[in-house]
C-alpha cells in the first residue's frame, strides 16, 4: 500500500536567519518551512525572501521536503513572495490565512505540478468553515493549522485540551481526508515544554493528524516518536493481517484475534500502519 512520504516533524524557520536555514539541511525533520511570514519582521522581508530563494536554489536538503511560507496577497510582501517562490520552485508553497478555494486555484495554476505543490494554511473562522471547498482544489498537497491566529479569531481561553479548538481542528481533518491530502496539527509555543509538547503530539494524533508543525529543533525527536508506529501498533498490525490472511486461506470471510472480529477494514487499518513504518524507514535511511 502506498503512503505519501512522512510528514511527522515539520519545522518553521525565518528565512531571515541565514545560520538556521542552512542548519536545516543537518536536522532530523521530514519537512521545513521556510518562513517569510509570520517569523520575519517587516524589515526584513526583503533580506528573508533574497535568503530564501538562494538556499533553495543551493539545495541540499533532501530527503526533507521544503515548503516556503509566503505572505498574503494583501500584503505589501505578497506579490513579490509569490514571484520568487514561483522561481524558486520549493516542494511547496504554503499560503497563508487561505479562506477560500479560488486563492488555492489562482497560484496552484501557476505552478508546475511536478515541482511545487500548494499548501494551504487553515487559521481563520471563515478558512475553516469553507475546508470542505479549500481542500477539493486542484493543486492542494496539504492543509496546515494555524492554532495561533485560530484561537486569536475565536478569542478562546488557552486550555492545555485544546477544546475550544476542536471543531475547527476536526473540520480540517475531515476535509482533508475527504481530498486525501496531508493534514498538519498546529505549533506548540512553550518548546521548553517537553512533557507538555508530547501530550499536544499524542492528541493530534490520536485526532488523525500525520504531523506536527514546529517552532524549535527541540520538538522534533518528540514529534518524530509520537507520529510514528511504536514497537506494539506494528505487532498487532503484523498479527492483524497475518489472521486475516490465513482465515481467508481457510475459506472464512473473517478472522478472530484475541477475542476480536477482524475484517477487510481492520486490514486496511494494519497495512496503512505497516506501509506508514516503511515510508518513515526509508526516509530516515535516506538522510
Amino acid at each position: 500500500m502506498a503512503v505519501a512520504a512522512p510528514h511527522r516533524s515539520v519545522l518553521y524557520m525565518p528565512a531571515s536567519n541565514l545560520r538556521a536555514l542552512e542548519k536545516g539541511r543537518t536536522l532530523p525533520v521530514d519537512a521545513l518551512i521556510l518562513d517569510l511570514e509570520d517569523a520575519v519582521a517587516p524589515d526584513q522581508k526583503a533580506l528573508a525572501r533574497t535568503q530564501a530563494v538562494a538556499v533553495l536554489a543551493e539545495g541540499g536538503f533532501a530527503p526533507r521536503r521544503v515548503a516556503l511560507r509566503i505572505n498574503g496577497p494583501e500584503t505589501p510582501w505578497g506579490a513579490e513572495d509569490l514571484e520568487a517562490a514561483l522561481t524558486a520552485a520549493p516542494d511547496a508553497i504554503l499560503l497563508p490565512k487561505v479562506e477560500t478555494a479560488e486563492t488555492v486555484v489562482r497560484v496552484a495554476a501557476r505552478c508546475d505540478a511536478a515541482k511545487t505543490r500548494v499548501w494551504a494554511m487553515m487559521e481563520t473562522a471563515r478558512g475553516l468553515l469553507a475546508a470542505r471547498e479549500i481542500a477539493a482544489a486542484p493543486g492542494l498537497e496539504a492543509m496546515v493549522m494555524g492554532t495561533n491566529d485560530l484561537a486569536r479569531e475565536l478569542q478562546c481561553r488557552d486550555r492545555s485540551d485544546r477544546r475550544p479548538l476542536l471543531t475547527g481542528l476536526q473540520l480540517c481533518l475531515l476535509a482533508a481526508r475527504m481530498a486525501g491530502l496531508i493534514a498538519l496539527d498546529g505549533v506548540y509555543n512553550a518548546f521548553r515544554d517537553a512533557e507538555g509538547f508530547r501530550r499536544e503530539c499524542e492528541d493530534g494524533r490520536d485526532l488523525g493528524f500525520d504531523g506536527k508543525t514546529l517552532i524549535h529543533p527541540g520538538q522534533i525527536e518528540i514529534a518524530n516518536t509520537v507520529f510514528a508506529p511504536d514497537i506494539e501498533e506494528l505487532a498487532a498490525a503484523r498479527d492483524t493481517v497475518r489472521a486475516f490472511r490465513e482465515a481467508k486461506a481457510a475459506g472464512a470471510g473473517v478472522a478472530v484475534l484475541n477475542g476480536r472480529i477482524v475484517e477487510n477494514l481492520h486490514v486496511e487499518i494494519a497495512e496503512r500502519t505497516l506501509a506508514r513504518a516503511a515510508a518513515i524507514s526509508a526516509r530516515e535511511q535516506a538522510a
